[in-house]
Order: C-alpha cells, then structure tokens, then sequence
C-alpha cells in the first residue's frame, strides 16, 4: 500500500495580497484617467449648457454621455494593465509603471498648459519627463500609490458636481416650468410679431463710408431699414451668446452663469407672450421657451452619436501640447434644408445671380421652417428666430453657394485676420439674401403690412489686429465693432423710415417689444421701452462676465475702411511658363466641378517655398481671371502659408477649372508657380 502524497493548503494569503493589489493598481488607474479625461471633460461641458441645448440633448443622453466619460477611457488602460498579468508578475508590475507614468505625462500637458508658455514639443518632452519622474516615485515609494487610491474617488465628485452645481444641471434636471404670463394692456390691440434675431453681427459691417447702410452691398438690409425704425446707437449687452440673448429676451442685465434654459429664467418673452399669443419658436442655443408654450421642432444633428463626437473633439483641444485654434462654438453649424430634408418653404424667387434654384437648398433648415410658419392666424402669434448667421463658422458666399476650409485655420495674425473679415463680410452678404426672403415672404402672406418686424443681433465681433473676437480685450480695443449691433423694428402700417439714436442697450428690447404688442409685463425690468423719454446718460454697459459689468461711452461707431481690392482682381491673365511651384490643397476639386450641388471650391490655401518671402503677394485666378491677391504670411500651425477666398462665383463653370497661382513681383509682373 503506498502512501498517500500530502496536498500542500493554498496559499490563501497570497492570493489575497494578489487580489488587493489589482484592486488598488485599478483605483489608481481610475484616478489618473478621471484627472486626464473625466475631470476636464466634464468642467468644459458643465460650464457649456449651450453644447448640449444647440444639439436638443435629453436629459437621458447627457446622463447616459457623462456616464460614458467617467467609465468607458478607464476600460482599456485597465484592460491593458490587466492583460500584462499573463507575462508574470515582473511584466504586470513594469506595465502598470508605464501606465502610472504616461497617465501623469498627460496630466503634466494639461497643467503645463495652464501655468507654464511652453507649447508643442518642448511642453511634451517637459510632460514625459515629468511622467517618467512620477513613475520612478511610484515604483519607489508607497506614497503617491497611496495618495492615488484615496483619489479614486475624484470621477464620483467630478459627475456629481457636474450634475448638481455646473451650469448644465438645469438642463439635466430643469426645475420649474417658466414664469407667469402677461396681460393685456392700452387697446387690446395684439398684432402679429415677427422676430429675428441673427448672430454675431457687428452693426459697422453693414455701414459704407456715409454711415448709412451700404444698399449696393446688402440691398435687403436697406430695404428694412428704409420702412423702419432704425435705433442706431444699439449695443448688446454681451459677447456671448448664453448672457447676451437671456438679456434681451428678459429686460435685465446678466447676473449669474446660469444655463440659457427657462427653468434659469422663467420670466420671459415667451412665457410673457403665452397667455395673449401663440408661439412658434425656433431657438439655435438657448432654451428660453417652456415645452407649455411651444415645441421647436427643427433642430440641428442630434443623438448620443453626435454628442460623443464632438466631445471626443473636444477632448482632443483640452489634452493636446498646442492651444486649439478651433473656437468650440464653430460646432454650432446651421444645418441646411437639403441636409435636414425639408422642403422647400415658398416657389423659387426671381434672383438676378445664376443657380439660386439649386443654391437655395442651401438655406438653414432652421430659417426654410421659420419661413414656413409666416402666415396670417386666427390669434395673434409671436414668429422668433435665433438664427446663427453670420456667426462662424463662415461657409457662405454672397450667393449662397458653400465652400470648405479647415477647421483650424486662423483666425488672428498677419494675412489671417484680413480674410477672417472678408470670409464674415461674404457670409453677411448671404445673410442679407435671407433677410430678402423674409420680406418676400411676410408681402406674400400678407403678414408685411399688419406685423410688428424686429430684426436685430445679439453681439457683433472684432476684427481689429491683436483684438480679435467678442471678449474682454476686443472690447477694450474695439468696442464699436464687438458691442454695436443692427436694431431695426417696423411697426404695423409703418411705411416710412426713420433713425432714432437714443441709447438702446439690448435690455430694451423685451419691453419695448411688449409695449408695441400690448402686452403688460408681470415683472420689472431693467430696460426701458422706446415708447418712454430716452435715457439723459449715455453710458454703455457690457458684461464679459456675469454680475461684473464694464461701462463705456455710448455714440454711433465710425465704419473701418474696406479693404481697396488690389488693381489685379477681376482682370484676364494668361497662363505663361511657370518659374516656382507652390502646394495647394485639395486640386481634384477644380478637375470637377458641379455648380448645381451649391458647393464650390471658393476658399484656396496651400504653402509656397522657404525662398518666398513673406509679405510677398500672390494673384489666385479662376480659368484665367484673377478672383484675389494675398500675401505670403508666416506658416500657420498647419503649415500654410497662404489663403485666398474667391467671392464671385461666376469664376467657376461645371467641369473642369483651371486654377492658377501667380507670384506678383514689385513690378506688377507675373510669375506663374507649378501647382501640386
């Protein structure tokens, strides 16, 4: 008989040891991934309630959104850590250190970004070498391991304050369902109201050199301002949309970053408007109307499938070692009625320029419905559109023809600014063909004549050199281009034009509006009606941020000088021998191209060789008729050199173009340069 073998016990206690300490290399994991992705995300989006009200999140997609942020980068970074385990206890241990240390090289870029100049290259070898030092500590010593298991706990606080504290929580949960309804007041008389609202539209782009609104340019504007009341000394009250819009809306200055969400602001026009009117509302990023007043049926691309993209973009601007050059709010892009498949709102108007059969599918989908609602009814109604034209992103001729261009590229420094303005100005002229299809419109249904007309803007934008944009420093700089704004209301029957230059501040919009529609606001304002004596003080003011208002003079700013087209635009050029070459992007474009699909190739950029100088010009030409001149400026973070925007149209023809870059030498003379 043999002896039977002993069984040696498990080790018990070793598996133990090796349970916990996966336990704890996965808390640290999570930890740095919720300082990496979870934390920055979701700072950004709580304080960015419009993201989620332009693209009509539920408040289901965003709990199922932050969800997805906080859980799902932790799975392959652990997943991976994990999988090392197979090689031995060595290779986990090594893996996870790697892990640890490229997980705080990141985190290194992002806060590198925030307290050190350093860009680029030199932040991220910075950052690696930051990582590989935490990485050493952690394999060293207990304590940073330590200090990141207790911080675990981060994704956990990170979600709940976005939940409850960010300014995106009234959109997640909204509480309320909007303020109290006006009354009626004086005759009893409601006329039907017409608003359009436009975006970023600084008032002196529309002005020519006389100070009046320049008719050869935007013939519809003139139109407008020539059968109304045109309030000249206009200001808004912000550069930012979310402030700017809930000011005019409800009469009162910006007193806190909340959500333009109507559980944040339940005294409002609509809700005003609501008992005495019906409402048809389509709003771009705020959610001022209650679901009891209106429903806005039109929206742009929506779902979970959006949101997670552009916040994998976004992701990718907040952890990168270079400053984005793209504005978030670039995201913001009115669909267009062929994208949304809607149909066309009124027959084909009789326009001079070629195409406009096809080019008007090109129309927002947002304005195509509004138009469609411009009909007389039974009760009075209030028709509102907050349309983002001619806000950037610029994609728009003055035909209304589309053209592509980089998301990135610039839109301040030497070259750059110039054609960010002429890019505005050629989008402001598309927008002024809308503003003409709403006056067609209103004169078909009959509507012109018995409507109160109001079309006006939330903020302009500056494009002053070293001020660019709508902010703080633009105001300093340029306060006529950032504050001032096209304010223009006809009243029912109103026949002739006139000018009034009181200080309207766009606080006086609500009120002013209530005063015309006989409408008695419940609550009390800070604007005042234009039915009142004006104000005696002329003082601006404008709030950059919320509760901190910065006053200027008031006065009606002096247009800057248009840019003198160079003597080369318009002119035929033969092609010649070439002597350079230069790199453009996307040439297939102009080997086809179908004019009927309302998208041209209108934007060219590209690179030209180290020996150009910069402060060279370059002459761009369509089938040999020269549409720009441009210098060569110093190459962009993309690399570019140069970019051209080719305004007329009627350059291009269906097929194939011959497009053309010439070198303008001080002479005026030309030099072809090869293409490739």
């Amino acid at each position: 008989m043999t002896e039977p073998v002993a069984v040696p016990p498990p080790d018990v206690g070793r598996w133990d040891r090796g349970w916990r300490g996966e336990l704890g290399r996965l808390l640290e994991v999570v930890a740095l991934v919720g300082l990496v992705v979870t934390q920055p995300l979701l700072d950004v989006l709580g304080r960015s309630p419009d993201f989620f009200l332009f693209h009509r999140a539920d408040p289901g997609q965003i709990l199922l959104l932050t969800a997805l942020v906080a859980v799902v980068p932790t799975v392959p970074v652990a997943l991976l850590g994990a999988l090392s385990r197979l090689a031995g206890r060595t290779v986990r241990a090594s893996a996870h250190t790697g892990l640890v240390g490229l997980l705080l090289a990141a985190l290194a870029v992002q806060v590198g970004r925030h307290v050190t100049p350093l860009r680029g290259v030199p932040l991220l070898v910075v950052a690696l070498l930051a990582g590989a030092a935490g990485a050493a500590a952690h394999r060293r010593w207990r304590a940073p391991g330590r200090a990141l298991r207790l911080a675990a706990v981060g994704p956990l606080v990170f979600v709940a304050l976005f939940l409850v504290v960010s300014p995106t929580s009234a959109v997640v949960l909204p509480r309320g369902d909007g303020g109290a309804a006006g009354t009626a007041q004086g005759t009893g008389v409601h006329p039907p109201v017409v608003m359009l609202i436009l975006d970023e539209l600084p008032l002196v782009s529309l002005l020519g050199a006389d100070g009046r609104i320049d008719a050869a340019r935007y013939p519809n504007f003139a139109e407008l301002v020539g059968a109304s009341t045109w309030y000249r000394n206009a200001t808004g009250v912000s550069g930012w949309t979310p402030n700017a819009l809930p000011a005019m809306l409800t009469g009162k200055y910006p007193q806190r970053q909340v959500a333009p969400h109507y559980s944040q602001y339940p005294d409002n026009l609509f809700t005003a408007f609501g008992g005495l009117y019906d409402i048809r509302a389509e709003e771009s990023i705020t959610r001022l109307c209650p679901p009891s007043r209106c429903e806005q049926p039109v929206a742009p691309e929506q779902g979970l499938g959006v949101l997670v993209r552009e916040t994998g973009k976004l992701l990718g601007q907040v952890a990168g070692p270079t400053e984005s050059a793209v504005d978030p709010e670039d995201s913001y892009r009115e669909r267009t009625r062929a994208e949304a498949g809607l149909d066309a709102a009124e027959p084909v108007p009789d326009d001079p320029k070629f195409r406009w059969d096809s080019l008007d599918d090109n129309q927002p989908a947002r304005f195509t419905s509004f138009l469609a609602g411009l009909k007389p009814t039974a009760r009075p109604t209030l028709h509102f559109l907050h349309l983002l034209m001619p806000h950037s992103p610029w994609a728009y001729l003055p035909s209304g023809a589309r053209y592509d261009a980089p998301e990135d590229l610039p839109n301040d420094g030497a070259g750059w600014i110039d054609l960010a303005r002429q890019r505005h100005l050629a989008q402001l002229g598309y927008t002024d063909r809308l503003i003409g299809e709403t006056l067609r419109t209103l004169r078909a249904s009959g509507l012109y004549d018995q409507a109160l007309v109001v079309v006006t803007a939330d903020h302009g934008v500056s494009f002053t050199p070293g001020a660019q944009g709508r902010g703080m420093d633009a105001i300093k700089a340029a306060a006529g281009q950032v504050a001032w704004v096209p304010m223009v209301i006809k009243e029912p029957r109103q026949q002739t034009g006139r000018v009034d230059d009181r200080n309207w501040e766009h606080v006086d919009l609500l009120p002013t509006v209530a005063d015309e529609a006989g409408v008695r606001l419940p609550w009390r304002v800070d604007g005042r009606s234009a039915r009142q004596a004006p104000r005696t003080d002329g003082t601006k003011h404008f709030y950059d941020r919320p509760g901190e208002p910065v006053t200027f003079p008031g006065g009606v700013p002096a247009p800057p000088p248009l840019p003198t087209p160079h003597p080369l635009v318009g002119t035929e050029v033969r092609a010649g021998a070439t002597e350079g070459n230069a790199r453009v992007a996307d040439l297939a474009a102009f080997r086809s191209t179908d004019p009927d699909t309302g998208t041209l190739p209108a934007l060219v950029w590209g690179d030209v060789p180290d020996g150009i100088p910069d402060g060279t010009l370059l002459a761009v030409a369509v089938n040999g008729r020269v549409g720009a001149v441009v210098p060569v400026v110093p190459p962009d973070p993309g690399g570019r050199r140069f970019a051209a925007l080719l305004t007329d149209d009627r350059l291009f023809r269906a097929g194939t173009n011959q497009l053309d870059v010439y070198q303008v030498a001080g002479d005026g003379t030309l030099r072809r340069l090869a293409l490739s």
